[in-house]
């Protein structure tokens, strides 16, 4: 489903038509305000407010095979054998892999997949005009991966509540610093943070006193 615009003499107004197309309430629609109403002077040089909004469960479906044909359009490509299965996991759209050379796919250290995982969720960004949470798998690769990089983060956690001081990790994808931060957000002895330029950053490991 695409999105349509609706407009209206304020914000609400235009939310309303909105509803009122799709017959359903404001919550069960994605809404994005394009414009705010204006009355302009006197009466004069006013402007309707604008909105986009498509029924968020349609929406949803649309993304999701979205999601998956654009994946495997990818594989086509490359020449790969492979079958892709997509479901929602939360916020985010989750794509496995089933093939018969996983290691080809994976890369060294998953760098084929995180370029796969890149490319889908731009290519959909672009094709949806919003932004999309995407997760490419092969062969419960990225479950291992997360767990080992969890435990990963925790024992350096130790290493730097013993010594006192900060421990820099090798720069990383957004997905890995991700992982970091969500392992260590529980613990009030640390802090986390990001460091660098670029779509590689270092995760800093700190105590919190720091």
């Amino acid at each position: 489903m695409e999105f349509k615009e609706f407009e209206g003499k304020s914000t609400e107004d235009a939310i309303e038509a909105a509803c009122s197309h799709f017959q359903v309430s404001p919550e069960q629609l994605e809404i994005e305000i394009l414009s705010v109403g204006s009355p302009g002077l006197f009466g004069l040089g006013g402007r309707k407010a604008k909105v986009r909004a498509a029924h968020r469960d349609e929406l949803e479906e649309n993304l999701l095979t979205a999601a998956q044909e654009i994946l495997e359009n990818l594989l086509a490509k490359m020449q790969e054998q492979a079958k892709v299965s997509v479901h929602q996991e939360k916020e985010r759209i989750s794509l496995r892999i089933e093939t018969a050379d996983a290691g080809l796919l994976i890369g060294k250290q998953g760098q084929t997949l995180d370029a796969l995982q890149y490319l889908v969720t731009k290519m959909l960004a672009k094709r949806s005009r919003r932004k999309v949470r995407i997760s490419i798998d092969v062969e419960a690769y990225r479950v291992r991966h997360d767990e080992a990089l969890a435990h990963l983060a925790q024992n350096y956690g130790e290493k730097v509540k013993k010594s006192g001081k900060s421990i820099t990790l090798n720069p990383m994808n957004p997905y890995d610093r991700r992982i970091v931060h969500l392992a260590l957000q529980e613990d009030r002895d640390l802090k986390t943070s990001s460091r660098g330029e670029g779509l590689y950053k270092k995760v800093v490991i700190s105590p919190a006193k720091n």
